[in-house]
């Protein structure tokens, strides 16, 4: 005769197996997309940033972010225009040539205030993941990180916020919820939620040292939309 906590642990094995099978279906056919790392240019845990709102340092190595297979970087090579005057050094093209060693001549400079770069990648894709670098190469916090997608390269169709840290609404694109975080070698990853859409445009708004703009790379991880 089975006693009232055997009776109870039935069930309660039954649902855990359920909810197993479930988490085993809901990983099929996802693997770790294709990050390749540069190497960290500096080391330690930044100190004396005194910035409202900054993420908590993870650690440790970020977790692989998961996407269904044939996931790649769909933004290599494809053409960026950015706001404001020409670059004080680089070419906005660094943004997708695939350079992400943050050293000299790796990166892009835009000028002050509020700038944006935009990306084409030539058709519609369903974006799974947007890894950015803007300057890893000593550690900063970069303002009014925001990053949207559209369908059109003036932003009036489809346009989706991804990540928005302007808590003040300074760049007037709307108060964003999001941390600021320190620029380090692992880049931001940012989760796309599957959106699809056709360009890409990231805005930023100075740093915590001086009002200037870089960008080492941006990594966009989809498929095209079939």
């Amino acid at each position: 005769m089975k006693t009232s906590a055997q009776t109870l642990a039935i069930p309660f094995l039954i649902l855990m197996g359920w909810a197993a099978c479930a988490w085993g279906q809901s990983q099929a056919g996802l693997e770790p997309i294709p990050i390749v790392l540069p190497k960290p240019l500096f080391e330690g845990t930044p100190v004396n940033i005194k910035v409202p709102n900054l993420e908590k340092p993870l650690g440790r190595p970020r977790d692989p972010f998961l996407a269904p297979a044939g996931t790649v970087n769909v933004a290599l090579h494809k053409p960026v225009e950015c706001s404001g005057p020409p670059p004080t050094l680089g070419d906005v093209d660094m943004l997708t040539d695939g350079e992400k060693a943050g050293t000299d001549g790796t990166y892009v400079e835009l000028g002050p205030g509020l700038q944006y770069c935009t990306i084409d990648l030539g058709a519609r894709h369903t974006i799974y993941a947007i890894l950015v670098w803007h300057y890893h190469k000593q550690a900063r916090v970069y303002n009014d990180v925001i990053v949207r997608t559209a369908d059109d390269p003036d932003f009036l169709e489809n346009v989706a916020t991804l990540f928005n840290n302007d808590h003040d609404n300074s760049s007037g694109l709307g108060v964003g919820k999001d941390l600021n975080y320190v620029e380090t070698a692992e880049g931001k990853l940012i989760d796309a939620k599957g959106v699809e859409a056709r360009y890409v445009r990231l805005y930023s708004n100075g740093n915590h040292e001086n009002q200037l703009n870089h960008y080492v790379e941006v990594e966009v991880f989809g498929k095209p939309v079939k």
